[in-house]
């Protein structure tokens, strides 16, 4: 609240004595740890324009606390076990992993981008650079396509409810799979993965435009092109033994796998379940302020904060899809995210480029599933742009604005937000769908959330409120990139 309000409300007679009065009577309302015993503690001297801000920030509080979500607590994530999570570290920076040699996962998942990489669209195998630096390389081993989805952020993901992963699902935990898990695998994908980040984990490192290269290339390229994937000289055999030839690694390795006594032991399903304990353990973030908050400490988020949060909970109707302790659903929704970049290969009637991106549809082939993608969980989500599936969206405020009218969106998207490093070979293709009215007719005619009205005032708590979600050791992660990586190999993109 302004201080013209404070002071219309001074001029009205009612004295100071009374606001903080009133502003008393309402915080001993509060149900979890009052915020009038937070305030005597702190110290603080309360001025007029406190009380007022008390007075309205219970207000909102109450209205919102009953549709709040449980905190998060260590029952909701998987032990750490901190030796497997130093040699995943070493893994998941290694470039060793990549079919020539040259790109890590922290190429496309980087701490010092957010465990994204600032991007629209990845620039995978071939480029140079890290972040929004990394450009698409340079003569024959430059990249041939830019990667048709934006990067994920991994936070939190290591979380027992995370049972789906990719931006379509396409990773999820099912008991009724040999392994456990589907997966584009199916019975190739070997036994004995952690989880389902694990699982994940298995997979970049078969792409061609991601981390394998591409047929020609190099071994690992060759068969990644050929599909082989699993059994003796297929990509996760290759690069195990690439691994395995490293001393370094194999001691590390016979430290934490009892099963490992020598190099040969060492598999693909090892180095997985590092990599995804490493993720699990290290990218853990609930520490947020209002991850404080739901844990009792009422005065953590500022009063802008708490009125976004009333939005969120209430007139914006976020968590229809946004629920739960990490803000998420875990289903998937069609909300008319414009179509950037080279698509994956799908074709809508009339069409043969391969340019759209039906989304969940391509893992469960029901055409009702068409461009539906898995809500995100919202924990740092203010420091994970750009934003949507493709990476559409380059500020905090053009997603939430998307997402208060999809299908007027789509008309007047401008492409010139996109985070894309300019290519003479790729950009012709990046705007094709998102600049043709049939296409953007198809999406606009999926969109499952019904238009909001918000005021540009609400509009403003609400970001607020998306930027308390970030956890505060989320912000320097500087600390999470070793010094250096067994293979010899550099950390520099």
């Amino acid at each position: 609240m302004s201080y013209k309000t404070v002071d219309r409300v001074s001029r009205s007679g009612l004295s100071l004595g009374l606001r903080l009065g009133l502003g008393m009577a309402l915080v001993s309302l509060v149900p979890v740890t009052t915020v009038q015993a937070q305030v005597r503690s702190s110290g603080k001297k309360m001025n007029p324009g406190s009380a007022i801000q008390i007075v309205e920030s219970i207000k909102t509080m109450n209205r919102a606390d009953s549709l709040l979500p449980p905190p998060a607590t260590d029952d909701d994530f998987f032990p750490r076990d901190a030796a497997k999570e130093g040699l995943g570290r070493l893994l998941f920076f290694d470039k060793i992993l990549s079919g020539n040699m040259n790109t890590s996962c922290a190429t496309c998942h980087h701490p010092l981008a957010g465990t994204s990489d600032g991007l629209s669209l990845p620039v995978g195998e071939g480029g140079l650079g890290l972040s929004t630096t990394r450009d698409t390389g340079h003569g024959p081993d430059r990249v041939h396509e830019r990667v048709p989805r934006n990067a994920p952020h991994v936070f939190n993901l290591g979380a027992f409810e995370f049972t789906q992963l990719f931006h379509d699902g396409r990773v999820a935990l099912d008991p009724s799979q040999p392994s456990g898990f589907a997966t584009p695998a199916g019975n190739d994908l070997p036994l004995g993965l952690d989880s389902p980040l694990a699982a994940q984990a298995m997979f970049p490192i078969t792409s061609g435009a991601e981390m394998a290269g591409q047929s020609g290339e190099n071994s690992v390229g060759d068969a990644a092109a050929a599909g082989q994937l699993a059994g003796p000289g297929g990509v996760w055999d290759q690069l195990a033994g690439r691994v395995s030839s490293i001393p370094e690694y194999v001691t590390l390795f016979q430290s934490v796998y009892p099963d490992v006594q020598v190099a040969s032991d060492i598999t693909i399903v090892h180095i997985a379940n590092a990599i995804g304990s490493f993720e699990s353990g290290v990218w853990r973030a609930d520490n947020s302020l209002f991850d404080q908050y739901l844990r009792g400490d009422r005065m953590a988020m500022s009063p802008k904060a708490i009125k976004g949060m009333s939005v969120f909970y209430g007139a914006g109707g976020c968590a229809s899809c946004h629920s739960g302790t990490f803000q998420t659903d875990q289903s998937f929704h069609a909300i008319g995210m414009p179509q950037i970049g080279p698509g994956k290969g799908n074709n809508l009637p009339g069409y043969s480029d391969g340019l759209d991106d039906f989304g969940r549809e391509g893992v469960t082939g029901d055409m009702a599933d068409r461009f539906r993608f898995r809500t995100p969980t919202l924990r740092n989500v203010a420091i994970t742009g750009p934003w949507g599936h493709d990476g559409a969206y380059s500020t905090l405020r053009g997603v939430v604005e998307h997402h208060l009218n999809p299908a007027a969106a789509l008309e007047t998207y401008d492409t010139a937000q996109a985070v894309l490093p300019s290519d003479p070979a790729l950009d012709p293709i990046d705007f094709i769908c998102a600049n043709d009215p049939v296409r953007r007719a198809a999406l606009a005619s999926a969109v499952e959330i019904a238009p909001v009205n918000l005021t540009n005032g609400q509009i403003d708590f609400l970001i607020e409120f998306l930027y308390a979600l970030t956890d505060r050791k989320s912000i320097d992660m500087r600390l999470d990139v070793p010094e250096s990586v067994p293979s010899g190999l550099p950390l520099a993109e």
